[in-house]
């Protein structure tokens, strides 16, 4: 299998979007970071689009919840992987998730980052957890 090389990591957590930025580099791919929804939206409307964007939900200006539904009601942008990566884990906001068109998501406690890279490759492989 090619190796897709372009991952957009949306956190507005510094030490967890460097941390990312540093497993998924040292694995082989390109990382784009955006601190916030609005820095990420304004990105995502240019090329080139990312082959999977790792999306917090809890985000100034724009939160990642109104980031996938925008992304899911673009025609150029409706077939990205996203995989939603947050705190929030109430049953609610995991439906909503699922709802709004994530192709996983990842609780951040309950994951290590090497599961959650495991999830990434999954999803790059053309797997879609909650789809299925």
């Amino acid at each position: 299998m090619e190796k897709h090389t372009f991952i957009y990591v949306v956190e507005d957590d510094s030490f967890i979007s460097n941390m990312y930025q540093t497993k998924l580099r040292n694995a082989g791919y390109t990382v784009e970071i955006a601190l916030d929804g609005e820095e990420a939206w304004n990105r995502l409307q240019q090329d080139p689009l990312p082959d999977l964007v790792l999306l917090d939900v809890v985000l100034p200006k724009k939160d990642g919840f109104e980031i996938l539904e925008d992304l899911r009601k673009n025609e150029k942008l409706k077939d990205l992987a996203v995989i939603l990566l947050t705190n929030l884990g109430q049953k609610p906001d995991v439906e909503r998730g699922i709802k709004l068109g994530a192709d996983d998501y990842i609780i951040k406690a309950h994951y290590t980052p090497s599961e959650v890279m495991e999830k990434i490759e999954k999803v790059l492989s053309g797997e879609r957890p909650l789809l299925s």
